[in-house]
């Protein structure tokens, strides 16, 4: 997996990979170029066994402001709705990557999240934040629906349908205590410990069952649009594909002979 990308900040280490938006001056805000990129780098990611899961950090105490208002909302009054839903498609596109990537994604998040930051946060498996984070949907701030990348469906689901219609029409931030309140932060962690802790926790996942990791993400996203009887359908072959795997053997071996399994993600 390529660590060289030109809009945002990509390390790579012991297979876990930190991801950073890389403008803290302007408070990480996104471009048309790093919607790109990010979208393309999750796609490859795929069909890469290198990074066994993801970590999307803060930077400069701020996690993202969303959409530049220079580089990108400006641009957008002048374009052709046929440019518009070129531009809306990409978007949305990134958010399916980070669904169909099929690794866990964890966000470490501080500061200013809001906007495509807020759906960055949302789209990621496991959120993690410090008690100064403030996410925000604010698309009706600028006069657009709060059905942006899959908002409508995604947030509804972590956070309920009342809380997700309160902060999509008013736009309002979600303080951190909230957030944890209501489960859209898994936890709650100080500043100082937010990043450590989100790769941490990185490790021991990566540690895990990779080919199962990747089913489980697989099912919590495809289940959506299953019956209860389509889901455990589902999941019985999912399941039985993992027994085949030389991890499911290693963890029998390693349980007979009173040991911790070592995982290859084979």
């Amino acid at each position: 997996m390529k660590a060289d990308t030109q809009h945002f900040r990509c390390e790579i280490e012991e297979g876990i990979a930190t991801l950073r938006l890389d403008r803290p001056d302007r408070k990480n805000p996104l471009t048309f170029e790093s919607y790109a990129e990010l979208r393309d780098w999750f796609r490859e990611l795929h069909y890469d066994d290198e990074v066994k899961a993801v970590v999307f950090a803060s930077n400069g105490g701020n996690f993202s402001s969303g959409g530049d208002v220079h580089d990108i909302i400006g641009p957008l009054t002048r374009m052709s709705m046929k440019e518009l839903l070129a531009f809306t498609r990409m978007t949305g596109d990134l958010v399916k990557s980070m669904i169909n990537c099929g690794k866990p994604i964890i966000a470490a998040v501080d500061g200013i999240c809001v906007g495509a930051g807020a759906i960055i946060a949302m789209a990621s498996d496991i959120r993690l934040a410090s008690p100064e984070a403030k996410c925000a949907f604010l698309f009706t701030r600028v006069g657009l629906a709060g059905c942006d990348m899959g908002a409508c469906a995604m947030l509804p689901r972590i956070i309920g349908q009342g809380r997700a219609a309160e902060l999509l029409y008013t736009g309002r931030s979600m303080s951190a205590s909230e957030g944890e309140a209501w489960g859209f932060w898994n936890r709650l962690v100080e500043a100082g410990n937010l990043e450590a802790e989100a790769v941490e926790m990185a490790r021991r996942i990566a540690a895990g069952p990779n080919f199962g990791h990747m089913m489980t993400k697989t099912m919590l996203n495809q289940e959506w649009n299953m019956s209860l009887e389509q889901a455990i359908e589902a999941e019985a072959q999912a399941q039985a594909i993992c027994m085949q795997t030389a991890d499911f053997t290693r963890a029998f071996e390693a349980f007979v002979a009173k040991k911790t399994p070592v995982f290859a993600g084979d």
